[in-house]
């Protein structure tokens, strides 16, 4: 399908941060009714985010909001009324521990996340990099560990540091390689940069692949709207791509259509297009 057909679409696949909300504790009143007439079309919405599954679940929840969800930029996916899991995409041991080596090598001891039965969903170092208040924020999710054991044991998802300097992570950045897919960006919550990396052809497109295939959707007929360099392959994969005005360059220069900023709900104009 392309961006100029009147196929009907099948499935809306947003964004979160910049995207779906400017702050995730102020969703826009237009916004708000825009998701609630989505479902009265009968279509169906899929988040896409960099974010964990718990600080994607409880911001949503605020609104009454439980849709299926492709978090860690695609390493896992879970629907977040059921918790069914629909995608998982682990790093593999050798990728994990180089991907470690790398933030080590520019000085900093990420957060691991992981894939485990229990409730700990990320791993720390006894004095981790990221910013302390990221820290609080996980709250019993978090364990402390030997985060070489982590990535030669568990199942990784991803690596991450929140609020650092964006030369510090940039030196991870050039270090990472083949070994994982490197999303660096200004954060919007806790100041400074923002680095993730996702293991080996992880993206949020392959678990959006995954849901369609689980929900029985066709992928052909995805709309998708999102704003930063993470949502490229999600954009490039998506029938039609749509971005808010204040997207970044990089997407902006693959998108169909534009729409109006988070912060105004510019997210409902997407309703002219489904």
């Amino acid at each position: 399908m392309s961006a100029a057909a009147s196929a009907k679409v099948d499935l809306v696949v947003s964004d979160l941060d910049g995207t779906l909300w400017h702050l995730d504790h102020d969703l826009h009143p237009r916004t708000r009714e825009a998701i609630v007439e989505l479902d009265r079309r009968g279509v169906p919405l899929l988040i896409a985010t960099g974010r964990r599954v718990q600080s994607t679940a409880a911001p949503l929840a605020r609104f009454g909001l439980a849709p299926p969800a492709v978090c860690l930029n695609g390493a896992l996916g879970v629907d977040l009324a059921t918790h069914e899991r629909f995608h998982r995409a682990a790093f593999s041991t050798d990728a994990a521990t180089r991907v470690l080596a790398a933030f080590r090598g520019a000085g900093l001891r990420p957060c691991v996340y992981v894939d485990r039965a229990d409730d700990i969903a990320v791993y720390l170092d006894p004095a981790p990099s990221t910013h302390p208040d990221h820290v609080t924020s996980f709250g019993p999710a978090a364990g402390t560990d030997d985060l070489d054991r982590v990535v030669a044991e568990e199942a990784v998802l991803c690596l991450s540091v929140l609020g650092r300097p964006v030369d510090e992570l940039q030196r991870v950045v050039d270090a990472v390689g083949d070994a994982g897919i490197a999303h660096l960006g200004p954060d919007r919550g806790y100041g400074d940069w923002t680095l993730t990396v996702a293991g080996p052809g992880m993206s949020k497109w392959e678990g959006v692949l995954a849901y369609c295939a689980h929900a029985g959707l066709d992928p052909d007929r995805v709309l998708a709207i999102g704003d930063g360099p993470n949502d490229l392959e999600l954009l490039s994969g998506a029938a039609v791509a749509v971005v808010t005005d204040d997207a970044h360059p990089a997407v902006r220069d693959i998108a169909h259509h534009v729409v109006g900023a988070a912060l105004v709900g510019g997210w409902a104009d997407l309703l002219d297009l489904v």
